[in-house]
């Protein structure tokens, strides 16, 4: 682990990225004029400044700025003279003053000018097209992680906190929303001058303001606090359900931290073009569209569930992150994290029959698989720049942080877990923290080693191998395979492991207690069942973050009761044999058998396993043998959706067209099934005639459509993506375009990329899409080898390693592969780099996994399920 010091944080390299502390902001009086026409901005700012000790210069935080007019004032009155000089590498101003100062009290004064730019954060501007066809400008903020400083000269670190007066100078006609409510107006001509009132004491990256042509609903009172969402002309009819989600989750939040919202108003803005998915500005959270606006009615119930955690994730920050913030960014992973363990919480609250707690087990798979390379990294790790701040922002900060807490919770209880958060927060309101204070107040809560406990989780990297032995359970360091060359591994070596162990009754037998351990350096005896008794589970419950192994008996006892395990235990129990495929430790052929046992299992997570492990051979398998592949899958799948069919029953379980839409896509595609590929089609013509397809099931026909590459499809479903009826279903047909398997069509999509056509807020993510196409892959890779710089100065940073993410899906030739490594490793991107070398790493896994199984693959699906070919509807 690495060290720490002795606040348990820790240490990070920020040295040369933190701003002395000789002064600091109380006040910011900030004053913008933002020019929609002209992409520009003006401002002013009067900073009230704390000098602790005597100084000859101000420095604080700065970029592409030019700041015209300085001046300090102490509290006298008296002027001190300033020269102001720009650093722009090091992203500072430093004031230097004619006469020392300190300690005091003084006010700096400055002006400065600004551009409202294309990429995605500061200050910047964002367009769309209003019912008239006119392209309309909206200037609007990304602050997080260290972008406050494009848009004001400020102390641009999240421990100097203070209170922001913000006021907006704007075209009549436009409105102005910022964090706090509006205290005047004043109009002058054809200018409004907006003044918001003071915000809470607050970091800057939390500070937003918003200038464009936009409504707002009526606002709905909760518990006291408006509530409103902010949306382009014409889509006010997308707004209730939204608000029906912050209301309850306003409640719900209220009542867990014990504590009142810390703000005077909410305002939920959806910006059409927005780098991140959301924004917990306070009191003016800001969102992508298709994160916050919606109708349920023409709306896919995994499209509401994504609406509704990610209206409840920010909301969960107005406490955990803008209340009580972390004191550097390293910390970041808490906020993220536990907004994510909360969002959690809080939409099982508001649709229990999600059962939103069993399909994070598809998250939280993503994280692990991740947390498997030797590429990967503590949750908590030393930050310096501002790059690596933004490289926090990944799987393993919001899944893999949210999956320790929870299995913390449920080791703790409920209750114990929640009475130490609320001490947490009421402890350090409107402050800034470690880590490890929230360990300390579950500590003095609980009375177990929180401390101890989680260190081992959050500050090394990797999880542990759990296995289960006839008396005893012992852990081991779990990856993929050796180290790549040349490389040092970041797994960790020992945890101490909340392990759960239950034993399923024996036929007529009583229930047998769970038992609880906690698995440190030596195995923990684990007595075998009584006689009569059945298979034990390790991890009971499922919340374990960690990997389970059986002895071949004890899975074959486990794999005959399937429908005797909680929906998240089965889960894990076909993830992890599927990861020890990965390795190289168990036989891909028996994960197939234990796949055949799911029958009639309702649970789309662990059938999504399935379709993953499909995919993969898909990527690898020769084409010799691919009838063998196509059989295997409707042989594995096809009797499950014969037990479904195409339509909703009349009483089904909620998440039923989730697995309906799985399957669906997945005989569609590389099924091959013919029945299910000719009803796709008719229902794509009739919609095309004015016959809606399924919601839940419309991104399942479209992929199952373009696998046909039919004449015209593509052209119908472009049409669709420029004309949508709603932010969801321009995003669904945007997303089909990758999916034909036309090299071709692949390229054309590419270019489309490169245009004005797809926004760059969504291009990046495409382009990875298109990577992963099987077909259209390898050409779309060299389209981005040949534009590399392009498209780095075209989509913002923070989603360049984003964008080749699709390129671990080259893996059916090694010297495509080889050719990806060799680029990627020459052309390194600035923001998050890790990434993209855990990309590669993955990509080495598959290709290993490929040249590995290949030889036998044909005889190995030949043996799975039925496999007699037959189509299935």
């Amino acid at each position: 682990m690495p060290a720490t010091d002795d606040s348990g944080s820790s240490a990070a390299p920020d040295a040369a990225f933190r701003l002395p502390r000789t002064v600091e902001p109380r006040t910011y009086r900030v004053t913008l004029d933002p020019d929609l026409g002209a992409a520009t901005f003006t401002g002013t700012v009067e900073i009230d400044l704390t000098v602790h000790e005597p100084v000859t210069e101000i420095v604080c935080n700065a970029a592409e700025l030019v700041i015209t007019v300085v001046t300090v004032e102490g509290p006298d009155g008296v002027q001190v003279g300033a020269e102001v000089e720009l650093d722009e590498a090091a992203e500072r101003a430093t004031f230097r003053l004619a006469d020392p100062l300190g300690p005091t009290e003084c006010t700096l004064r400055a002006a400065f000018e600004g551009v409202l730019n294309d990429k995605l954060r500061g200050f910047y501007r964002s367009t769309f097209t209003d019912g008239s066809g006119t392209t309309r400008t909206i200037a609007t903020t990304q602050m997080e992680a260290t972008d406050a400083r494009r848009a004001f000269p400020c102390w641009d670190e999240p421990d100097r906190k203070a209170v922001f007066e913000v006021t907006l100078l704007v075209d009549e006609g436009l409105a102005a929303y910022s964090n706090s409510p509006v205290v005047d107006e004043s109009v002058k001509g054809t200018r409004r001058r907006v003044r918001f009132a003071p915000t809470m004491k607050m970091s800057t990256y939390l500070v937003a303001f918003v200038v464009g042509p936009l409504d707002a609903t009526d606002p709905v009172d909760v518990g006291g606090v408006p509530v409103r969402v902010v949306h382009a002309p014409g889509k006010g009819n997308l707004a209730p359900y939204a608000l029906e989600v912050a209301a309850h989750s306003l409640r719900f939040f209220t009542d867990y931290f014990a504590i009142p919202y810390p703000g005077d108003k909410v305002d939920l803005v959806a910006i059409p073009d927005f780098a991140f998915g959301a924004m917990e500005n306070l009191g003016c959270v800001t969102f992508r569209e298709t994160a916050l606006l919606i109708d349920p009615a023409t709306a896919a119930r995994t499209e509401l569930e994504r609406v509704a955690l990610v209206v409840a994730h920010e909301l969960a920050h107005m406490w955990f992150g803008d209340l009580v913030t972390m004191r550097w960014w390293e910390g970041i992973w808490l906020n993220e994290a536990f907004a994510t363990f909360m969002e959690m919480l809080c939409i099982d609250a508001f649709r229990p029959g999600w059962e939103i707690w069993v399909s994070f087990g598809i998250s939280r798979e993503a994280a692990m698989a991740l947390d498997d390379l030797h590429s990967t990294r503590p949750i908590e790790y030393p930050v310096g720049s501002p790059a690596d701040a933004d490289g926090m922002f990944d799987l393993l900060t919001y899944e893999k942080g949210c999956s320790v807490l929870r299995m913390l919770e449920q080791f703790l209880g409920a209750e114990v877990f929640r009475d130490g958060v609320r001490a947490y927060l009421r402890d350090h309101a409107y402050a800034n923290t470690v880590t490890a204070d929230l360990w300390d107040a579950l500590e003095s809560v609980s009375g177990e080693p929180v401390r101890a406990v989680m260190d081992s989780w959050i500050l090394q990297g990797g999880h542990p191998l759990v296995s289960a032995g006839p008396d005893a359970v012992t852990q081991e360091p779990f990856a993929y395979g050796p180290p790549p060359p040349g490389t040092t591994s970041a797994i960790g070596h020992r945890w101490e492991v909340p392990v759960l162990v239950r034993t399923l009754p024996g036929a007529g037998g009583p229930a047998v207690p769970t038992e609880r351990h906690l698995l440190g350096s030596d195995p923990v005896p684990v007595p075998p069942p009584p006689a009569g008794g059945g298979a034990r589970v390790v991890n009971a419950g499922g919340w374990g973050a960690y990997r389970t192994r059986y002895a071949p008996h004890e899975l074959g006892e486990l794999s005959g009761r399937l429908a005797d395990l909680a929906d998240l235990e089965r889960f894990n129990l076909l993830a992890d044999a599927w990861a020890l495929v990965l390795a190289d430790r168990c036989a891909l052929g028996g994960f197939f058998v234990l796949a055949a046992e799911l029958g009639d299992d309702g649970d789309p997570s662990t059938w999504a396993l399935v379709v993953g492990a499909l995919s993969l051979c898909d990527r690898v398998v020769g084409e010799d043998d691919r009838p063998a592949l196509q059989a295997a899958v409707r042989a594995l799948l096809g009797p499950r959706f014969a037990g479904l069919g195409w339509d909703p029953a009349p009483v089904e379980g909620e998440r039923t067209p989730s697995l309906r839409a799985l399957l669906v896509q997945a005989l569609g595609t590389i099924g091959g099934d013919g029945a299910v590929r000719a009803e796709a089609a008719r229902r794509f013509d009739s919609a095309r005639a004015g016959d809606p397809i399924d919601p839940d099931i419309e991104s399942a026909v479209l992929q199952s459509v373009a696998a046909q590459l039919r004449p015209g499809d593509y052209e119908a479903m472009l049409g669709r993506y420029r004309a949508p009826a709603t932010p969801q279903e321009e995003l669904r047909y945007l997303n089909a375009l990758a999916a034909f398997p036309d090299a071709d069509l692949a390229v054309r999509t590419f270019e489309l990329c490169r245009g004005d056509e797809v926004r760059s807020q969504n291009a990046p993510y495409l382009i990875a899409a298109l990577l992963a196409n099987r077909v259209g892959g390898p050409a779309v890779w060299e389209r981005v080898k040949a534009n590399w710089d392009e498209l780095l100065a075209r989509f913002p940073a923070n989603s360049h390693s984003r964008m080749v993410e699709g390129a671990k899906a080259l893996c059916g030739d090694p010297g495509l592969a080889d050719d990806v490594t060799r680029f990627l490793t020459e052309h390194p991107v600035e923001h998050a780099p890790r990434t993209v070398v855990q990309m590669l790493e993955r990509l080495s896994v598959n290709v290993a996994f490929g040249e590995r199984v290949r030889p036998a693959l044909g005889t190995t699906l030949a043996g799975v399920g039925r496999a007699d070919g037959a189509d299935h509807r």
